[in-house]
């Protein structure tokens, strides 16, 4: 599997990249932001979007919403096409807090779960 990721992969990646990829084997996962029209040939797609970003991408196999975040309200999100939603506390020196305020959110709202950052809770950064 390659892994698209880190800036805007969207920016990069094209219907004949993705084709090459999976000409040599490769299973095609992207991270996006959500602000650029999605390519054919992504197996897996995963958007986290971002406050006052325009959103281009309305459907995907996850989303994932870092949480809170100001300006952005996860019930904006609920009617996307996407088959799981999760919630991501915003890391920072609130992030105790942040992790509590997610999951309340999620136990609240079920269609969202939490999603956590492993290595950083491993202090792996």
């Amino acid at each position: 599997m390659v892994i698209c990721t880190g800036g805007e992969p969207l920016l990069q990646l094209d219907e004949k990249l993705c084709a090459a990829f999976h000409a040599v084997g490769f299973e095609i996962a992207v991270e996006t932001n959500g602000t650029q029209p999605r390519c054919p040939g992504i197996d897996w797609l995963c958007v986290s979007p971002k406050a006052n970003a325009p959103l281009q991408v309305a459907e995907g196999d996850e989303l994932k919403l870092v949480f809170p975040q100001p300006g952005v309200d996860p019930q904006r999100f609920v009617g996307l096409a996407f088959k799981h939603f999760f919630l991501q506390p915003m890391d920072g020196d609130d992030v105790a807090a942040n992790t509590v305020a997610a999951t309340e959110y999620c136990l609240k709202h079920p269609q969202w779960r939490l999603g956590l950052q492993l290595h950083k809770i491993l202090g792996l950064r």
